[in-house]
């Protein structure tokens, strides 16, 4: 028998040292971004700079270690091979070409950017053949760079040492063929992820995770052939899932609780106007825990509001409720979505050990559940009382998956406007009003249709 959803094992990791920055040449006329002064007056900050590489930096980094808060640093088309380090508050950094600015970790180094300053955005660039992550956002670092989870044990997390990050954007960004999180935002709050597009991550393609309240909203995103789409771990509300598209993996998404990472138990996020579909592709690669088939699993979440999604043709199930160990599933809710074409639509599995409550349904589009009577045991507002069940469904083993190298590389993506002229914006104040009441139940084609193109941004 192969369980519906399978904790995965611990992984224990440390984001390697980045390579050293190298010095900088003195900056062109008007891009020096320091301070002037006047006989007549004090000193006055000067304009945000613009660092062009390689026109005015060789490298990526060099560009970085001599930008100011507040400065863009711009990328002109090529294949970059650095691990690229952001230490500097608000930051910009930003390629002018999503599909020709190439960070190509060579499958040798372990990160492609690794942001521990608050307020940085990185925008419109490739990442990808990295062992570990494309993109890392964290405020667990050091002298070194970013922590994350660390190769001499996980590090749990103590908040007067490990501050969470404030302020972040990744948006524009490919993430592909790395070897652990495509786009990875760890012990960071106030961000958004939108517009970023993840694949061939051999644990998911997109993550948030370790933040409470998360003030974090993951929107327009699509996430396709990684061994999960989208992963929500110990990241609670307020955060937003909104109108992404989470097609063709082992896994679609998952929200659940890890006694792994801190802020334990997940609560409160809302998931919106979602595609999650055909998340049974064999050739994607295998994450340890075996998970295949599954649209939505929460284990060990609670009070998360599942509304209008289309969750279709997976294998297994649309979606799962599980308790996560000693954590039962508590208030979840399912309220307005359409499941189609899955083996069971919606499953309940809460254990013995952790039995849930206050779980319902309503409104709901499905044909199949497990318990058969879900659907009248666990009304809205009231839902299920406490109880555990779980279903014996016997399954086949999953396909073997495929090197996460070996996952063809996506066709071009869609140019942030105006890369080349638009002004450098900080991650201030994110992630502003967000409104997941006005989310319609999306088209069966969300994003599907969302123009790949080659040409250069404007």
């Amino acid at each position: 028998m192969t369980p519906l959803i399978a904790r995965r094992t611990p992984r224990r990791w440390r984001a390697a040292t980045l390579g050293g920055v190298l010095s900088a040449a003195l900056l062109f006329g008007g891009c020096s971004g320091t301070s002037t002064t006047d006989s007549h007056g004090p000193a006055v900050p000067a304009r945000p700079a613009t660092i062009r590489v390689p026109a005015q930096a060789a490298t990526i980094n060099a560009a970085l270690a001599r930008a100011r808060p507040g400065d863009l640093v711009l990328v002109s088309p090529g294949v970059y091979h650095e691990s690229v380090q952001v230490r500097t508050d608000r930051v910009v950094l930003r390629g002018t070409d999503r599909n020709r600015v190439i960070i190509d970790g060579q499958v040798r180094r372990s990160n492609g950017i690794v942001v521990t300053a608050a307020g940085v955005s990185v925008e419109n660039l490739t990442v990808r053949n990295h062992l570990l992550n494309g993109v890392l956002v964290t405020g667990m670092s050091d002298a070194d760079g970013g922590l994350a989870r660390g190769s001499d044990g996980y590090q749990h997390l103590d908040p007067a040492r490990f501050p969470p990050l404030d302020g972040f954007r990744v948006r524009y960004v490919t993430a592909h063929a790395n070897g652990l999180y495509g786009i990875y935002a760890f012990n960071a709050r106030h961000g958004v992820l939108d517009h970023n597009y993840a694949s061939g991550s051999a644990d998911s393609g997109l993550y948030v995770g370790q933040c409470k309240p998360c003030h974090v909203l993951v929107q327009d995103n699509i996430a396709e052939r990684n061994a999960i789409g989208y992963e929500g771990t110990n990241a609670s509300g307020p955060i937003w899932v909104l109108r992404n598209r989470f097609a063709r993996n082992r896994v679609g998404m998952t929200i659940d609780t890890d006694y792994q990472e801190a802020y334990v138990p997940q609560t409160g996020g809302v998931v919106a106007g979602n595609l999650v579909s055909d998340n049974n592709a064999p050739d994607t690669p295998e994450q340890a825990d075996g998970g295949f088939g599954i649209g939505v699993g929460i284990a060990g979440g609670q009070h998360n509001t599942l509304l209008r999604n289309r969750v279709s043709g997976n294998s297994r199930a649309g979606i799962v409720l599980a308790s996560h160990e000693d954590v039962p599933p508590l208030g979840n809710r399912l309220e307005d979505n359409t499941l189609s074409a899955n083996a069971v639509d919606v499953t309940y599995q809460a254990s013995a050990r952790a039995p849930g409550q206050g779980n319902c349904l309503r409104g709901n589009t499905l044909r199949r559940t497990l318990p058969a009577d879900l659907s009248r045991t666990a009304p809205c507002p009231r839902g299920n009382s406490r109880t555990s069940t779980a279903p014996h469904t016997r399954t086949a083993p999953p396909p073997v998956g495929i090197p996460f190298v070996d996952v063809p590389a996506p066709p071009g993506q869609p140019q942030l406007p105006h890369a080349r002229s638009a002004p450098a914006t900080p991650a201030l104040h994110l992630p502003g009003d967000v409104h997941p009441d006005r989310i319609p139940l999306p088209a069966p084609d969300l994003l599907a249709t969302r123009p790949r193109q080659e040409a250069t941004a404007r």
